[in-house]
């Protein structure tokens, strides 16, 4: 038998002799046999269960075989290697075991597929035989780390360890068996608890003489090696990293490699796709609307794509559907600085033991700017990641959400305000602050805050026309009034800033100095366990929250600039959209930061005013000569005191009513004509959406015979 696997180890083998398999895929009909075979072994773990071996038939090409009462299966695994698991059943494997071997032969395949040097091989055979170790066993792990012993030889051995058919170990040396001290030391004592002989010949160990005392320090030894390997590999990599070159292998969807495998290049089909998933993103729509869109538009998805090219870690992949994007792949596309023409390097890093990529922070990142060609430019991408940033979690009440989701905020609380559909009969969307419907009612904002989306919408494409038209008319002075308006707002939000950033510093030191004390105090015994524990939990929460609000406060006073390039864009953005028909989602996105909504001047009057303050990205809030506010005239400030008086004597009215119960009396009569008014629009409206198909009621629902339970034997006792 020539099976192979650990990091060049050698095992026993006994005699063979020749036997005929017959080997088949596991199919439902092999189900009864293999079970009963599987109970009367008392082996019920699920790597040998029926249901997986059906399920996974494909997957790892398993073959089943039934041979004197045992199950033989084989297999294609990880790495590469081909096997066998040991034989399922009752009574002695023997015989099994030797069908195995002569079956292997017949293959011309190990059972672990051994990629050990000729050298390192006759080296190893011409030493098991000087020894009296006949018919030697190879069991190899090429390709894989030392460190790692999770290797499938190394497992596949100590299986056969475990099951006592191993009388002798034969490496190399020490380093072949693993580079973690700790685990090879494991890893010797239950060969020693076997009686298992270990020999390592470059070592000159030998667990027949008796222990070694130096091979603890060896072993030691060989995990410093491994690790001082994987640090000068790091240093390899971070030395072409910090010099701008790609660490991947791989390109990402948009580009190619060139000939040399140097430098990006754009992929112009790709690209045009990337540029439509952004201009997407723009238009409000998100990663599973995209997804679902590109699906409909039978675009390839990008792993086929890259595979056209023999790129992609799955270019060898079979897929069932070539047009099937995900969600998750947008979000990666919509999050990829490289689209920008920049080489990201050091996202991730890996542990010299287990070999594992892990994600590091986004701030541990190197970037190196206009590397190769850019598919995307910084403002589009900064909108997008602003759009994706933003919560737009309600729909509008008809299956998506409004362009304004995620821009408005309460002015009061700075709450987020989200949309709601008016139960009036009316597709009407309505935004309220969504921190006063928090409970209980109106205690974290007094008020709704309720205003029309329409209204703020009109009001933005009004604002927009206007802007327009002054830079139309005065280059300069729009110019001039911009830049001024830019560098105040700036100049003051930078003040508050720096003034949020001193207080936040100051009662971080207190609270540092706060945790000393109550440390101190519960080790002297002035202050109980559970009371310290209580307040280090207090103080620590609010430690972490400030430490993270520093971090940005720092960031923003630290990138702070003059406004004359935001200014310059905020202009590029009017030009580009100087005659304009209607406000797109896109145009929202690019123009406006943030909607700050006032509550209503007199609530419950139809005649009443509410402000609403627009932030413009690049500039703040702008607002041009022909919108501002001028100052009345006399006859103005009359008629509008007369219009205040008259609100009064109504309000005054309405309290008397109310006190003598008038009021409710015509409430009530007049509730009752609204909501058969209402009741009606609303049936209007759902007629309207049954026809299209969205709705159904359940009466509507095919008729269905009542089922019957059936009842099991022991239930029924």
């Amino acid at each position: 038998m020539d099976i192979k696997c650990v990091r060049r180890l050698i095992m026993i083998e006994r005699r063979s002799f020749k036997v005929m398999l017959e080997w088949s895929t596991p199919s439902i009909s092999d189900g009864d046999w293999i079970r009963k075979i599987i109970a009367e072994s008392g082996n019920m773990g699920s790597d040998v269960s029926f249901a997986n071996m059906y399920l996974l038939r494909e997957k790892y090409d398993i073959q089943i075989c039934s041979y004197r009462g045992f199950l033989l299966r084989h297999y294609n695994g990880y790495y590469g290697r081909k096997g066998y698991t040991f034989p399922i059943g009752t009574g002695n494997p023997e015989k099994a075991l030797q069908a195995l071997k002569e079956d292997a032969k017949k293959r011309r395949e190990p059972l672990c597929f051994c990629l050990l040097t000729e050298e390192q091989k006759q080296m190893l055979e011409e030493f098991a035989r000087r020894n009296g170790l006949p018919n030697p066993t190879h069991f190899t792990d090429d390709g894989v780390s030392g460190t790692r012993f999770d290797r499938p030889g190394f497992l596949a051995m100590m299986e056969e360890v475990e099951a006592g058919r191993v009388e002798a170990i034969v490496i190399k040396d020490m380093s072949r068996l693993g580079r973690d001290y700790l685990k090879v030391g494991q890893v010797m004592e239950i060969l020693r608890q076997r009686g298992v002989r270990l020999i390592a010949i470059n070592d000159g160990v030998d667990s027949l003489n008796g222990d070694d005392d130096f091979t603890p320090f060896r072993n030691i030894m060989n995990e410093f090696y491994a690790r001082d390997t994987s640090r000068k590999i790091r240093s390899v990599f971070k030395s072409k990293g910090m010099s701008g070159k790609h660490l991947t292998g791989t390109v990402i969807y948009g580009y190619l490699w060139d000939e040399k495998r140097e430098h990006w290049l754009v992929d112009e089909e790709a690209a045009a796709v990337v540029r439509h998933i952004f201009a997407l993103a723009m238009e409000g729509y998100g990663p599973y609307q995209i997804a679902t869109k590109l699906s409909e538009e039978k675009i390839e998805m990008p792993a086929v794509h890259l595979a056209r090219y023999g790129e992609g870690v799955n270019k060898n992949k079979a897929f069932a559907d070539i047009y099937r994007w995900s969600a998750s792949t947008i979000v990666e596309i919509l999050k990829k600085q490289e689209y920008l023409g920049h080489t990201v390097n050091f996202k991730t890093r890996k542990h010299f033991k287990d070999k594992k990529s892990h994600y590091v922070d986004e701030s541990e990142w190197t970037i190196f700017e206009n590397t190769h060609e850019a598919i995307i430019d910084q403002e589009t991408f900064d909108n997008v990641q602003r759009i994706r940033g933003n919560a737009r979690r309600y729909p509008d009440g008809f299956g998506e959400s409004h362009p304004l989701t995620g821009l408005m905020y309460c002015a009061d609380c700075g709450g987020k305000m989200y949309v709601h559909r008016t139960y009036n009969g009316k597709r009407v969307p309505q935004y309220t602050c969504g921190q006063y419907g928090k409970y209980p009612i109106g205690s974290l904002c007094p008020t709704q805050h309720r205003i029309k989306a329409e209204a703020v919408l009109t009001l933005i494409a009004d604002m927009l026309r206007a802007i327009a038209e002054y830079s139309r008319n005065d280059r300069a002075e729009f110019i001039r009034t911009v830049q001024e308006t830019q560098v105040a707002q700036q100049t003051a939000d930078i003040s508050k800033k720096r003034k949020r950033l001193a207080a936040a510093q100051k009662r971080a030191g207190e609270l540092e100095k706060l945790i000393c004390k109550i440390y101190e105090d519960n080790a002297l015994g002035k202050l109980p366990d559970a009371r310290y524990e209580a307040l280090d939990a207090q103080y620590a929460k609010e430690q972490d929250a400030l430490n993270a609000e520093i971090v940005e406060l720092e960031k923003a006073v630290t990138g702070y600039e003059q406004s004359r390039k935001s200014a310059e864009k905020f202009i590029a953005l009017i030009d580009k959209y100087e005659n304009f028909d209607t406000l797109t989602n896109t145009m929202l996105n690019e123009f406006v930061e943030k909607i700050l909504v006032h509550e209503r001047a007199r609530k419950g009057s139809q005649d009443t005013t509410q402000e609403v303050e627009i932030y413009f990205n690049f500039v703040g809030r702008y607002i041009p000569p022909a919108l501002q506010p001028v100052p009345l005239t006399p006859e103005e400030q009359e008629e509008l005191r007369k219009k205040e008086e008259r609100k009064d004597r109504l309000h005054q009215n309405y309290l008397r009513r109310k006190a003598n119960g008038k009021q409710k009396e015509w409430e009530e009569r007049y509730n009752a004509k609204r909501k058969a008014k209402m009741e009606a629009a609303k049936a209007a409206i759902r007629a309207e959406d049954m026809e299209k198909g969205i709705f159904t009621t359940v009466s509507q629902l095919p008729r269905q015979e009542p089922r019957k339970a059936t009842v099991s034997a022991s239930a029924a006792v």
